[in-house]
């Protein structure tokens, strides 16, 4: 299961958008979630619901370490495998600030003590460039979160170039054996223009593809809790995880 997650525009400047042909052609072929809403502004209330189930700050300064209950401590319970992909970091195991194009808030794995507390955990936080490494082994973790840098996430850069970086690092997952059998990508925006707060953050989009994803489009009203619990449930692992726990999973897009 493969999270993608991009930056600050709502849905109405990318689905049809002539600058993102590639995740157009996923939406049009796969599934789309056509009244999907972040929770808050800004960034990283919303990573943190995606993974943990609540929105726990909304300072996208914040550099302490999380302890409530989130989707790595579930995981390891499981004894599943993990990792989080993460376009420019530094290093294996970074925990420290934000670097040129490197955004720790964009990276909300780096924040549980399940991660930053743990030698072994902490190496689960890899650069970019090892995805396509761990890809063409057939070694990818059943939960991998991945984070383009600040100009491919559509943040600082165009939404072509976003598009462009979709296109040349997901054809390739898409056509990989592992994917092929049971593997689920999931490609979102954490929140909308600050001008929209509809239900917190905004009218975003969010595609899902997978052979065994429902096609079509799903106009039911959903929001990161819904991912959330979609993704363990998926995983098949504990899904009561804050919010997640009562919320409903997208079943009429992912079985």
């Amino acid at each position: 299961m493969v999270l993608v997650v991009e930056e600050n525009h709502g849905y109405a400047s990318v689905i049809g958008s002539s600058s993102m042909p590639y995740l157009n052609s996923l939406a049009a072929q796969n599934g789309l979630a056509t009244q999907y809403y972040a929770d808050t502004h800004p960034s990283i209330g919303n990573y943190l619901m995606m993974t943990a189930g609540a929105i726990i700050t909304n300072n996208d300064s914040f550099s302490g370490t999380i302890t409530n209950d989130n989707i790595v401590r579930h995981l390891l319970a499981a004894g599943k495998t993990w990792k989080a992909y993460e376009e420019s970091i530094p290093s294996v195991g970074y925990t420290g600030g934000d670097t040129s194009l490197y955004a720790r808030k964009h990276d909300p794995l780096s924040f549980f003590s399940d991660v930053v507390n743990s030698n072994v955990q902490v190496l689960n936080l890899v650069p970019f460039t090892q995805f396509a490494t761990d890809m063409n082994a057939g070694q990818l973790p059943d939960f991998s979160f991945v984070t383009p840098n600040l100009q491919d996430d559509a943040h600082d850069g165009t939404l072509a170039q976003a598009d462009a970086w979709l296109q040349t690092n997901i054809a390739p997952l898409l056509a990989s054996p592992q994917f092929q059998k049971n593997g689920l990508l999931l490609i979102t925006f954490d929140e909308a223009e600050t001008t929209d707060s509809t239900h917190g953050g905004g009218h975003v989009a969010l595609v899902a593809i997978g052979p065994l994803v429902k096609k079509g489009q799903s106009a039911t009203l959903y929001q990161e809790e819904n991912l959330l619990k979609t993704i363990a449930l998926y995983l098949g692992i504990d899904p009561n995880i804050g919010a997640a726990g009562a919320a409903a999973p997208m079943s009429d897009m992912v079985p």
